[in-house]
């Protein structure tokens, strides 16, 4: 039996600082100070610095002259960038994975997802199931390349789906997610790929009128 990994303190506080950031608990343009995080966490500043460092490298902390790091802000052109970017790559995903993935088990994890997402008890388990919905493309695609380059925009993705389950209809999209499951059970790629562009599409007037109010 494999023995487990203890997470390292960085590992921890890295951990701990995304997902703050991307349940906006930690809100967009926050100064990261690091002797009140070194005061809160109760830990020396060397595995804080090197925490915001991974955070600076997914560009979910900005770092400026004069200022220090901050958590990012975003707005209508950044918002733009990141779902024409994330929708690139899942497309690609879900044409690797349907081209090379196993077909029952991509149905069974997306069938599960679609239940979790249907029975949500809070806006933020619903984010939770649409990523591993999306993700299941990513698990079976057999391109480890790809599954990194999502990876480096995740957390950004992340915060924007955060961000739309703040606003009002954000479980309305019932409907592209059924036809992702349908055109995965067709053996349909652009099917799926459709019904993530719409989904995608309709989250984002929502996410705007957010950050507008939240400016």
């Amino acid at each position: 039996m494999a023995r487990i990994k203890k997470a390292s303190l960085v590992d921890q506080i890295y951990s701990r600082l995304r997902e703050d950031i991307i349940t906006l608990k930690i809100p967009m343009g926050t100064r990261l100070n690091v002797n009140e995080l070194q005061s809160e966490l109760g830990v020396s500043c060397t595995p804080i610095r090197e925490a915001v460092n991974r955070l600076q490298q997914e560009e979910l902390v900005i770092y400026e002259n004069n200022v220090g790091a901050r958590v990012l802000t975003l707005d209508e052109h950044d918002v733009r960038e990141i779902h024409e970017l994330a929708l690139t790559l899942q497309q690609a995903a879900v044409r690797l994975a349907m081209k090379n993935g196993d077909a029952d088990e991509m149905l069974e994890a997306i069938e599960e997802q679609l239940d979790r997402y249907e029975n949500a008890r809070s806006p933020r388990e619903g984010v939770k199931a649409v990523h591993n919905l999306i993700g299941v493309f990513y698990h079976q695609c057999g391109n480890r390349r790809l599954d990194r380059s999502m990876v480096a925009i995740q957390g950004q993705m992340l915060l924007l789906r955060h961000i739309y389950a703040e606003c009002p209809g954000w479980s309305g999209h019932l409907p592209d997610l059924t036809a992702v499951r349908d055109g995965v059970k067709n053996q349909d790629p652009e099917a799926v790929c459709t019904a993530l562009q719409s989904y995608m599409e309709g989250s984002a007037p929502a996410i705007l009128e957010w950050l507008k109010n939240h400016e």
